[in-house]
């Protein structure tokens, strides 16, 4: 029986589901005016803080057009109340006593229904106009995060953008501050993926003098259009783009470059770090003409083994690279035309000429009987902003105190590289380019598996030894060696603890150095420039720091991307390149004469002089005696040791 009547149910269960008449049906969620209702009342709280004022504000004059209403029809005011009769006037008075509870303590209380009625409607608007206030404050609260948040459409015009984050946007900006001295009203923006109050603090302290111009900071991702569009960048003078601190920061480099010019031609001048050389060629095919590569690994390795050929190379480098002080421009109305370039060198008084520049071509150091004719000159001085009034040299070259020393040839050298990382291939290379056959390199490093490329003109001995022990350093750092070099371990440890490292490495070789009473110029290479300082302590010919370095040419290059094939002049293999020589090369030694002689002794020899070395002026607060582009009219004593600096062949 139990069984029959279970059968018996399911059938009946069967049937009702069956008849669309039945009760299932009739119950079916959204068929009744009250979930009707409440699914748009929901909807409309879904909506936010808007729909939450709009229902409190409509809930405030119900609750006041009832208890208008109430009084009215009731007759519940008293007459000796001094109110004027009449709904409008009725409308106001409780709309006051829901607003304000004090409004009550004025009512005449000879009638205690009115009093009554007066505080329930006191009491009810205490709740409804509470949870308003509460609301209202919370929106704005919402707001102010999202506008913490930075994500609002920047609407500036002619600015820089930065995208991405690391530790070299601080030298970044603080370039493009003195960039932006002579324009009006200046603005960096900063699009990472970071909090944006983050960066701003940290902007603050490490950069606290921005002279006038503004930074922006926004939070989003590089990667993403929608992101991108925030610092308006189609909108921006140039748009520098750092390779971020990630496992592959090429890729999203790449794909940066991508959401820059997805949107076709045209567009601001974009500067791009690479950190690996193999991605260089699919960045160029998605850039293309508006993009400038900076390979930071082979611009680091060349200006390493620059500096380490000649001591005081990198103050040169960082003189030409940075804003403080004199950089490198393009003036191009002149009025030179029929001069030519050996008499164009001696023409300004307080602007180097250092070369040519052709249908955008810049050719450095050109042969001196060279017509200026209409070319562009590449000149160094302290800004652009006056260079077109540019006052011409009256001081004429001493001719007959020009030098008559001729350089001595090249000969094999010995040299010992301390450390290793990815850059090292590259600087040994750098170095067989410039050695003479039978050179000779020890490599002593800590880490890693030393991959030594194939050298013409230098045999390499490579050891595996602590870098950091006394006695390993004093077998290989001996008498007569021409030059040391030590690197750091970017690629095994962290900034800081490879910095460490290479300090105490340069603690130990300038020490050894000294009591072997050596003049070997020692060269080291450094992650974070707060260690340059330390550095210092050691004694240490040249410090190139790989970020600040980078950082200040891709400043530069965002500024005028001619520079590009300047700076791959400077720093490569072909064309002229920057030397220190003896000063009795151009002038002759224990006379005192004009920069404008030196000058002219370098012409003589088919070199653009660019500065002058003397220790005289080392005790002058400049950094290894070294001046770039002196006035012609300044006077140097010369005396043995001070050297020129010029751009030369060879």
């Amino acid at each position: 029986m139990a069984r029959t009547g279970q059968q018996m149910r399911m059938r009946t269960a069967k049937a009702m589901a069956r008849d669309g008449s039945g009760t299932r049906a009739a119950n079916t969620p959204g068929s009744g005016l009250g979930d009707k209702l409440r699914y748009r009342f929901d909807n409309s709280m879904s909506r936010g803080t808007p729909a939450l004022i709009a229902w409190l504000s409509a809930a405030t004059l119900l609750l006041i057009l009832v208890f208008s209403l109430f009084v009215t029809l009731l007759d519940l005011r008293p007459e000796a109340d001094g109110v004027p009769d009449g709904f409008l006037h009725e409308l106001f008075y409780s709309l006051l006593h829901a607003l304000d509870p004090g409004t009550i303590g004025g009512d005449d209380p000879t009638s205690w229904r009115f009093v009554l009625t007066m505080l329930a409607l006191t009491v009810a608007g205490l709740f409804i106009v509470s949870a308003l206030i509460g609301v209202i404050a919370s929106g704005i609260d919402t707001k102010l995060a999202d506008l913490r948040r930075g994500r609002s459409i920047v609407l500036e015009r002619d600015h820089t953008v930065i995208l991405g984050w690391s530790d070299s946007i601080y030298t970044i900006i603080r370039e493009l501050i003195l960039a932006n001295e002579s324009r009006h009203k200046p603005v960096i923006v900063i699009l990472a993926d970071r909090d944006k109050v983050e960066m701003e603090d940290e902007v603050k302290v490490k950069v606290p003098e921005l002279r006038g111009t503004r930074v922006i900071c926004r939070s989003g991702s590089p990667m993403d259009i929608d992101d991108l569009a925030l610092s308006s960048h189609t909108s921006a003078r140039s748009v520098i783009l750092l390779a971020p601190e990630s496992e592959d920061p090429d890729s999203e480099v790449i794909k940066t470059l991508l959401a820059l010019t997805h949107g076709g031609e045209g567009g601001p001048n974009i500067v791009a770090e690479i950190r690996n050389p193999t991605n260089l060629e699919a960045a160029r095919l998605v850039g293309a003409d508006r993009t400038v590569l900076l390979d930071i690994r082979e611009t680091v390795a060349k200006l390493v083994v620059q500096t380490s050929r000649q001591s005081g190379a990198a103050a040169v480098y960082t003189e030409l690279f940075d804003y403080d002080g004199d950089e490198i421009y393009f003036l191009e109305r002149h009025g030179l035309e029929a001069m030519t370039y050996a008499e164009a060198l001696l023409a300004f008084e307080k602007a180097s000429v250092i070369g040519l520049s052709e249908d955008g071509v810049p050719t450095l150091n050109p042969a001196g009987d060279t017509v200026v004719g209409n070319r562009t000159l590449v000149v160094v001085a302290e800004d652009d902003a006056g260079l077109e009034h540019e006052t011409l040299a009256e001081t004429r070259p001493d001719l007959d105190a020009l030098g008559t020393v001729v350089g001595a040839e090249e000969r094999a050298t010995d040299a010992v590289l301390i450390g290793w990382n990815e850059r090292a291939p590259i600087i040994l290379r750098e170095l067989d380019h410039y050695a003479a056959p039978g050179s000779s390199l020890t490599v002593v490093t800590s880490f890693g598996t030393p991959s030594v490329p194939h050298l013409d003109n230098i045999a390499v001995t490579v050891v595996a030894a602590s870098t950091t022990d006394r006695g390993t350093l004093e077998s290989y750092v001996v008498a007569g060696l021409d030059q040391v070099i030590v690197l750091c371990y970017s690629d095994h440890l962290a900034v800081q603890a490879a910095d460490a490292r290479t300090l105490v490495t340069l603690l130990h070789v300038r020490d050894i150095l000294g009591r072997l009473d050596s003049a070997t110029p020692v060269v080291s290479e450094m992650m974070d420039d707060r260690n340059r300082v330390l550095a210092q302590v050691a004694h240490i010919d040249d410090v190139v720091v790989s970020g600040e370095i980078v950082s200040l040419l891709v400043t530069q290059l965002s500024e005028d991307r001619r520079l590009e094939a300047v700076f791959g002049q400077l720093l490569g293999n072909d064309g002229s390149e920057i030397y220190l020589r003896p000063a009795e090369w151009y002038v002759q030694p224990g006379r005192e004469v004009s920069y404008a002689t030196v000058v002219a002794g370098a012409a003589a020899r088919g070199e653009t002089a660019l500065g002058y070395k003397s220790g005289a002026l080392a005790g002058d607060d400049v950094a290894f005696g070294v001046v770039v582009n002196p006035a012609k009219s300044r006077t140097f004593d010369v005396q043995p040791g001070d050297r020129v600096v010029v751009l030369a062949d060879s």
